[in-house]
């Protein structure tokens, strides 16, 4: 890493210092605290929004969290991207000796840097050794695990992004997916896993049952052995003990909404408005969808809701200025209708601004389904005491952020 972090600093609002940890001796706190009261006061100036500030030597690096501002100062050429990652770390850890050492930044797992903390007020004394995952090559898991049953849940995981506009046409639509797996492993297994892969196949002149899929953005867990990944496509690693993402990725291509959702609203007098809203299936009929939720945006000031359901049950949520349509099931190749009719007030300003409705928002989970087609061709799980462990592996496809703008 190129440069290195001179000293970490807690902020209040107001830019004052609240506490701060001194690494390099090279920035003193009153300095940085002169320095970012200045700089929150510059308000409506745009770089007032970088998160990182060059003033007279000295490099800034801030988020915020909550009321509380975290700033690294340093007077060296540093990695700035790695020193805000560092940030969000501090906020899930707060161990600040622990996970930087001389302003270096030490990313190590959350699971093993809970063997630092203890229940009660504790120091470590220099006869004691650190947890041996600190020293070890495999710094993500402890030696020494033992479980009575051995066993690996792998679920995938994919979110469908979609948004339509008010003339009905997709302006986005990607998927982004997760391998996200929990293992309850004793010893250091070896595990090796095994996707329908394009390149993975043809490099092995295997051909696939079903069909091969073409990732983007695939991200590891630091576990997985790259360079093995990039040589042959192999997924190989020891696992962290418990639960952790092993793999993410992005389906960049056009996807179909799965649930289609056309609503048509119709005012009357004034004083009555009233909507018919269709939801759509456009899976196949062996899926289907749970959970299933469409959020209907309605006026503020709507009162005494009519509503009728093909399927279901809709309710007025005041609180969301929302009818909220719930259906437990809905199979594949299937529409259902809602008709709505609520009162408004009878007196509106004649040159009224139209108010410009929300989104529909929709909510779903489709088990045993994913929009890629990933699946897990094998899973092995490898450890030098022999011992057999099952692997249980679901699939699931759900809504993320998924809208249908009204005109």
């Amino acid at each position: 890493m190129a440069g290195a972090a001179s000293a970490l600093f807690l902020l209040d609002i107001k830019g004052r210092v609240l506490i701060w940890r001194d690494y390099r001796g090279d920035v003193p706190a009153a300095q940085a605290e002169r320095f970012f009261t200045k700089f929150i006061e510059k308000e409506g100036d745009p770089q007032s929004q970088d998160p990182v500030v060059y003033d007279n030597g000295v490099s800034y690096m801030f988020i915020q969290h909550n009321n509380i501002y975290l700033m690294i100062a340093s007077r060296q050429n540093c990695n700035a991207a790695s020193l805000l990652l560092f940030l969000h770390r501090v906020i899930d850890y707060e161990l600040l000796d622990e996970i930087m050492d001389f302003g270096f930044p030490q990313f190590t797992e959350a699971k093993i840097l809970s063997e630092f903390i203890k229940t009660d007020a504790y120091r470590m004394e220099v006869t004691q050794r650190p947890p041996m995952a600190v020293t070890n090559a495999v710094s993500w898991r402890s030696e020494g695990i033992r479980y009575k049953k051995n066993e690996v849940f792998l679920d995938v995981v994919e979110s469908v992004n979609i948004l339509v506009n008010s003339i009905g046409q997709i302006i986005r639509s990607d998927v982004v997916g997760a391998l996200k797996m929990r293992t309850y492993l004793s010893g250091m297994p070896e595990c090796k896993l095994g996707l329908n892969d394009r390149v993975l196949l043809e490099a092995q002149g295997q051909t696939s049952k079903g069909k091969s899929i073409d990732l983007d953005d695939i991200k590891f867990h630091q576990c997985v052995r790259l360079s093995r990944f990039e040589n042959d496509r192999t997924i190989s690693f020891i696992p962290p003990d418990g639960a952790f993402d092993l793999m993410t990725y992005r389906l960049s291509t056009q996807v179909k909404p799965l649930i289609w959702v056309e609503a048509q609203v119709e005012n009357h007098s004034r004083s009555r408005i009233e909507f018919t809203v269709k939801a759509r299936s456009q899976y196949k009929d062996r899926s289907t969808a749970t959970n299933v939720e469409i959020e209907l945006p309605v006026p503020a000031d709507a009162t005494n809701p009519n509503v009728r359901t093909s399927i279901g049950s809709a309710a007025y949520a005041p609180e969301r200025d929302a009818l909220v349509w719930k259906i437990k099931s809905f199979p594949g190749n299937k529409e259902y209708m809602l008709r709505s009719e609520f009162t408004l007030p009878s007196i509106t300003a004649e040159e009224a601004v139209p108010e410009r409705r929300a989104p529909i928002r929709v909510k779903f989970e489709i088990p045993y389904f994913t929009v890629s087609g990933i699946q897990v061709r094998y899973l092995k799980i490898i450890e030098k005491s022999g011992y057999q462990a099952l692997p249980w592996v679901r699939y699931i496809t759900m809504a993320g952020e998924y809208e249908l703008r009204l005109t």
